[in-house]
């Protein structure tokens, strides 16, 4: 049945629609439309992409949201090298390094140049076909990348498709660039990390690479990513002779290019935009290391070639006060609130862009094996964004035989107990609830108001119960006395008598919001509600397997590892006990959601049905079902409209279940 003219022309209109708004939000950070305007688009969108699947073109925005998770990334070989810069730090290098351009073209004449900053990301090349961006991968070792196809597509700022005309002209096009993440967005980022109990990142570049390569491309879909253009791969494409003009030729198709850039003659001009660039520095929402300066013209730049890895016609001016040399002095491991334990390297203090630096973290057990680092060693420090000194290179030339291995400890450095690297987690973590240096902020959590609810326990009296002694873990609450609480600062008999009532009144809290409060990580709100719903008892949860727990909708293999070594833990199961003997009720919980036949079940839907996909969606989870986007194997039921989609397909390989929604309504 061939698909209605006025719902092509609808999909078409959508098309542009969000493209123009996406350019608007991500490249020019001026959205036209609220929000919500904006998500009514792009579900009626997908409703017609649902609906009739053979008209969804390959550049459609629902390309963007996240593709199945891969196995693995597959090995790209570039056609074209992507080559490496030399280094300068001062206008006299940079003078040298013109001096031999000069005498490379043989002309006395000062050089036109192409300058723009050097931003610190991640790079990569993306391969548009006819049009149509096909490949997208890392740069890797310049020779081979890594396919990262499916995570740029969720990059708002790549174009799918370029405009007919240069389709039509160009037939392969090569586009190399830049993916970095804003200062401010990774702030925002970081918060939300750590509001889920999960590790932030070091900086916006480890943010950025991290994003970028996960399997699950969702992930990347859901991390504020950007990508700045800086050239074609070639240097030797009809009508695009100079540099300059090629970075103005992407941004007319679409591409972010810096703001920056400049096209300058000579070394006076170069040096002087660079001293402005260090001044504008500070105020940039984005990390930069320097600025890139290549000749500008593409007849130059063949005459010029390369030298090994690194061509002769372009250069990278690096801010010189922001790196320096110092000594390892010793390495100690710190807990953080959550019980991630973190190398950190003590250096002989040195001073770096007018700050005095003596302690660097090295994040985690791989980034320590990646630097090969040990005390003593005399290392390279940077403070990323002029903020977090970090450990950038171990220089081994230095060593003397003298220096000593370091390795992760097995037990945590505050109260001892052995420390567990999840499986898929970079960090290394102490599970004790009674760990001193965790005690302060799980007994915060332990009080906010989606978990025990005490009121009155805040950041400040958490911090006066641990530091006093009074309180050594969650369950000491439920023990103090009026008292002792009158012996601290501030603590009046009022507020005393108001803390013990909320907390004798906190004893009756549901299981979901008791599971939620003991700090298990990874385990929130919405994952505390469904382990409740699952197992009813809470002893039930505390005996779980690892095959109960990961065939439980949501509960992933690294939650449900985390879960399993949170009640092996001897610390965690006294506290619970003593929590469980001063009368904290862990009562049975049944969802208040109706007892019927879809009651746990998971859903997917497929087609067009007489009502808009969320009314059903409402239905199935009132009736205590599970909508999920995706089929799986642990899907139910695939409910079918008319002209289902491909997961009616992936469903029958599965041997799922299929139902009508007349078979539905009799279900409800």
């Amino acid at each position: 049945m061939a698909v209605p003219e006025r719902i092509i022309q609808e999909y078409k209109t959508l098309i542009t629609q969000i493209r123009q708004n996406d350019e608007l939000y991500y490249k020019y950070d001026r959205p036209q439309i609220p929000d919500a305007e904006y998500d009514i688009l792009f579900d009626r969108l997908l409703k017609i992409e649902n609906a009739h699947p053979e008209i969804v073109a390959p550049d459609s925005p629902s390309q963007r949201v996240g593709a199945q998770p891969l196995p693995e990334f597959k090995s790209v070989t570039h056609r074209i090298r992507m080559l490496s810069l030399q280094k300068v730090t001062s206008k006299e290098e940079f003078s040298d390094f013109d001096r031999r351009v000069k005498e490379g073209l043989e002309t006395g004449h000062d050089i036109e140049y192409t300058v723009e900053p050097k931003l610190d990301g991640l790079a990569v090349e993306l391969i548009y076909e006819n049009g149509i961006l096909k490949v997208g991968s890392t740069r890797g070792d310049g020779a081979r990348g890594e396919d990262v196809t499916q995570n740029l597509k969720t990059i708002r700022s790549i174009p799918l498709r370029l405009s007919p005309s240069v389709s039509q002209k160009f037939p392969l096009l090569e586009i190399r660039g830049e993916v970095i993440m804003r200062k401010s967005a990774f702030i925002k980022l970081n918060d939300r990390m750590i509001a889920q109990n999960q590790p932030p990142f070091a900086n916006p570049r480890n943010a950025a690479a991290g994003s970028l390569r996960q399997l699950n491309s969702k992930i990347t879909a859901d991390r504020p990513l950007i990508f700045y253009a800086y050239g074609i791969s070639s240097n030797d494409i009809p009508d695009l002779p100079t540099q300059y003009e090629t970075m103005m030729f992407l941004k007319d198709e679409g591409f972010l290019i810096n703001e920056q850039i400049a096209k300058l003659i000579g070394i006076d001009s170069v040096s002087a935009h660079f001293s402005a660039l260090t001044e504008k520095r500070p105020g940039l929402d984005y990390e930069i290391d320097g600025m890139v300066i290549k000749v500008n013209k593409y007849a130059e730049q063949i005459k010029l070639g390369e030298i090994s890895r690194a061509p002769r016609w372009a250069v990278a001016w690096k801010f010189a006060a922001e790196e320096t040399e110092t000594i390892v002095k010793d390495i100690i491991f710190s807990v953080g609130r959550t019980g991630i334990i973190t190398p950190v390297a003590k250096l002989e203090p040195v001073r770096i862009s007018g700050v005095t630096v003596s302690n660097a973290s090295l994040h985690n057990e791989d980034e320590m094996l990646a630097l090969d680092i040990m005390i003593g060693d005399t290392v390279i420090i940077r403070r990323a964004g002029d903020v977090i000194p970090e450990v950038m290179e171990v220089i081994k030339e230095k060593r003397n035989g003298n220096e000593k291995p370091v390795s992760m400890p097995k037990t945590c450095p505050s109260c001892g107990t052995s420390t567990v690297r999840p499986e898929g987690s970079a960090a290394h973590r102490c599970f004790n609830a009674a760990c001193p240096a965790q005690a302060i902020e799980r007994i915060f959590h332990f009080a906010a108001k989606g978990a025990m609810d005490i009121e009155g326990l805040g950041e400040k009296l958490a911090t006066q119960l641990v530091e006093t002694g009074l309180v050594k873990n969650p369950a000491d609450i439920y023990y103090l006395a009026k008292d002792k609480l009158l012996t601290l600062e501030l603590m009046g008999d009022k507020k005393a008598q108001n803390l013990l009532s909320a907390i004798e009144i906190s004893k009756n809290r549901e299981l979901p919001n008791i599971i939620s409060a003991l700090g298990i990580f990874g385990v929130g709100e919405t994952a505390a509600k469904t382990l409740a719903e699952k197992f009813g008892e809470f002893d039930k949860l505390a005996r779980a397997q690892y095959d109960e727990l990961i065939s439980i909708e949501g509960i992933g293999p690294t939650l449900a590892q985390s879960i399993l070594d949170y009640f092996a833990n001897s610390g965690n199961r006294e506290m619970i006990a003593k929590m469980k003997k001063a009368g904290v009720g862990f009562p049975s919980y049944k969802s208040a959601r109706k007892s019927t036949a879809i009651n746990g079940k998971t859903f997917v839907i497929t087609g067009t049905l007489s009502n808009s996909r969320d009314h059903f969606k409402k239905l199935i989870e009132s009736a205590g079902g599970k909508v999920s986007g995706s089929v799986s194997s642990k899907t139910d039921y695939l409910l079918v409209g008319d002209t289902p989609g491909s997961k009616l397909d992936n469903a029958k390989k599965l041997r799922v279940k299929l139902i009508s929604e007349e078979e539905l309504m009799r279900l409800l």
